[in-house]
C-alpha cells in the first residue's frame, strides 16, 4: 500500500516535483490496431515492448530527482479492494447502451466475481466479444467477434488530462472524446476511495462541462491559465474558473483561446513553463496567442459571501497578447519565452513531436523528449537544465512528459517568487 500520510498539491508547473502518477503501459495499448486506433485517439499503433522501456527510463529519470513514483494501475487496483469502489466501478462500465440487458446482466456478474487485480486489468484493457464465456444472445450475435463490450483505454497514459492538483485540491476534469469519459471516471474513484486521498477536497467532476487537464496551466501562485479549443469549452472554463475563485485557489485565471485541429488540441501542446519566469513556446502561434484575464467581482448580492461558486460575478478583461497577460497577471516584467525549433519549419516539426511538452522537475529543470534536438539546444542555451527521455514509442499517442504526468506534489514556491 502506498503511503497515506505524503501531503498533496501543487500551487505552480515548476515547484520542486515530489510525487507524480503516471501509468505504465499496459495491456490496454495492444488492443489498438488499424481498425480502431482512430476512434480510440491514437495515431499510430506503438511498440508495446519498447513503450514500456521508454516508460521505465521516463519514471525512473524522476526518481533519480528524488521523485516519488505513484502507477494509476496499482493505485486503482488498491481502490478496488473496497466494496463501494468496486461497485462504481462496474456500474460505469456496464452504463454503455450497446450492452443489451443479457449481455450485461452476464457481464456485471462476472466482473463482481473477479479479484481486485484483474478487474483493475477489465476495466482498462477492456472486454472483447469473443473473450466472453456468457451472456449469448442478440447483441453477441450480431457483434463482429473482435468488437469491444468494453472499450480499452490506451489514453490512461497520459495521466496529466483526467486531473490536476491545484493548491491542496484535486480538479476531476471532464474529458471531451466519449473514448475516454471512463478515465476521469476510474481517476475520481481512485481520489475519492483511496486511503492515500482520503479527505481529499475535489472541484470540477467528470459529469460537468468539458475541461481537460493538458488545457490547465498552473503559471504561478494563484494565476492558472486554461486553453479553450478542441476539447476544453468556454463553458468549461468557465465553470472551472468559478470553482477555483469560490475555493480561493486563485485569484487570476486566463483563458486562452487555442486553434482547434490535432496538432494544438492542448494548451500544452503549445507552451509549457520551464522555469518561474520562463516557458517554452511553439513561434508559430506566438505571436496571435491572446488571453482573456478572468477575475471576481463582487458577488452576488452586494458582498455577501457567495453560497456556490455560480454566485460569483466574474470580471472579464479585454483579450491581449498572452505572454503579455501573463506577465502582467504574475506581476513580472516579462515571461521570457523560449521558441521550439530554429525556424518555421523545425518548430513545427518539432512541436508535433511534443517539442512544447516538458515536464518541470525544479525551477530551471525539465524532462524532454531526446528527438527534439534543436528545442532541447535552445532550452539549454536559456540556461534550462534538460533531463532528455527516448518518447519514439510513448509519443505515438501525441503526447510528451508533461501529458504523461500528474504531479500530485510539488514543493511550494519561495515567497516572493
Amino acid at each position: 500500500m502506498t503511503n497515506p500520510t505524503a501531503p498533496h498539491g501543487a500551487d505552480s508547473e515548476v515547484g520542486r516535483l515530489q510525487t507524480v502518477m503516471l501509468h505504465r503501459p499496459g495491456p490496454e495499448l495492444k488492443r489498438l490496431t488499424p481498425r480502431n486506433n482512430d476512434k480510440l485517439l491514437f495515431d499510430g499503433i506503438p511498440w508495446i515492448g519498447r513503450a514500456q522501456e521508454e516508460h521505465d527510463a521516463f519514471a525512473a529519470a524522476l526518481r533519480e530527482r528524488d521523485v516519488e513514483v505513484l502507477y494509476l494501475t496499482e493505485l486503482l487496483t488498491e481502490t478496488l479492494q473496497s466494496e463501494k469502489a468496486r461497485e462504481h466501478a462496474i456500474a460505469a462500465a456496464m452504463a454503455s447502451l450497446h450492452l443489451g440487458d443479457t449481455l450485461r446482466s452476464y457481464l456485471d456478474g462476472a466482473l463482481h466475481d473477479q479479484a481486485p487485480e484483474e478487474l483493475s486489468t477489465f476495466l482498462t484493457a477492456g472486454v472483447r466479444n469473443d473473450e466472453v464465456r456468457g451472456g449469448f444472445g442478440l447483441v453477441t450475435s450480431l457483434l463482429a467477434h473482435d468488437d469491444f463490450l468494453i472499450d480499452p483505454l490506451p489514453n490512461l497514459l497520459f495521466t496529466r488530462d483526467s486531473s490536476v492538483w491545484v493548491r491542496d485540491r484535486v480538479a476531476i476534469t471532464s474529458l471531451a472524446m466519449p473514448a475516454r469519459e471512463r478515465e476521469t471516471q476510474l481517476t475520481e474513484l481512485i481520489y475519492t476511495e483511496h486511503p492515500r486521498f482520503a479527505g481529499t477536497p475535489t472541484v470540477h467532476g467528470w459529469q460537468r462541462e468539458h475541461v481537460e487537464g493538458g488545457d490547465v496551466l498552473l503559471l504561478a501562485p494563484g494565476i492558472v491559465a486554461v486553453g479553450v479549443g478542441e476539447r476544453t469549452t468556454p463553458a468549461g472554463a468557465e465553470r472551472l474558473s468559478r470553482q477555483l475563485f469560490a475555493a480561493g485557489l486563485a485569484h487570476t485565471v486566463l483563458a486562452v483561446p487555442i486553434a482547434q485541429e490535432r496538432a494544438t488540441m492542448h494548451l500544452d501542446t503549445v507552451c509549457t513553463m520551464v522555469d518561474v519566469d520562463k516557458i517554452v513556446m511553439y513561434p508559430n502561434v506566438a505571436d496571435s496567442l491572446t488571453a482573456y484575464a478572468v477575475t471576481v467581482a463582487d458577488p452576488a448580492g452586494g458582498g455577501a459571501d457567495p453560497v456556490s461558486d455560480a454566485d460569483l460575478v466574474l470580471r472579464v478583461a479585454d483579450a491581449e497578447p498572452f505572454l503579455l497577460a501573463a506577465a502582467k497577471a504574475m506581476s513580472i516584467d516579462t515571461l521570457h519565452q523560449i521558441d521550439t525549433g530554429l525556424d518555421p519549419v523545425t518548430a513545427e516539426r518539432e512541436q508535433w513531436d511534443d517539442g512544447n511538452n516538458t515536464l518541470a522537475l525544479a525551477p530551471g529543470v525539465a524532462v524532454a523528449y531526446e528527438r527534439n534536438v534543436e528545442t532541447n539546444a535552445r532550452l539549454e542555451d536559456a540556461g534550462i537544465d534538460v533531463v532528455a527521455i527516448s518518447g519514439s514509442e510513448l509519443g505515438s499517442g501525441r503526447g510528451g512528459p508533461r501529458c504523461m504526468s500528474c504531479p500530485v506534489s510539488r514543493a511550494p514556491l519561495p515567497s516572493g517568487v
